[in-house]
């Protein structure tokens, strides 16, 4: 009785999803921009090319890692749970095309990515009630 009562409450299965999907995903982005900040020589590399011949890393990386920590931050927070995986989706997928070359390391975000694609189908509807 008290295990039908907790589920049909505040959390169910959805909910303890997107927790668990929101949290892996803030994690990583804000391990990446704290890394970033404290060790910017070892991730300059990831910089693509093209990047790097219009913005100076050095303006790029703490840029990127803010961003990286923000959205870190709002997945925690659970605000606009759908936007803010879009968001991730993108940032993710963005990765993943400017670094194909670089699939021994990439092969990660690409799981990463769909977990944020997860995230933003749990809360399609949340949009589409507006």
């Amino acid at each position: 009785m008290a295990l039908k009562k907790f589920s049909s409450e505040k959390y169910n299965e959805k909910t303890l999803t997107s927790f668990f999907v929101r949290v892996g995903l803030s994690i990583v982005f804000l391990y990446a921009g704290t890394a970033a900040v404290l060790d910017p020589l070892s991730w300059v590399g990831f910089i693509p090319s093209w990047v790097r011949a219009i913005i100076p890393p050095a303006i790029f990386l703490p840029l990127h890692a803010v961003m990286d920590m923000t959205l870190g931050l709002w997945l925690l927070s659970g605000w606009k749970r759908f936007y803010a995986g879009l968001v991730a989706s993108l940032a993710l997928l963005s990765i993943i095309v400017f670094n194909l070359g670089a699939l021994d390391i990439i092969f990660r975000d690409i799981a990463l990515f769909f977990s944020a694609v997860a995230m933003m189908a749990l809360h399609w509807q949340e949009v589409k009630k507006r």
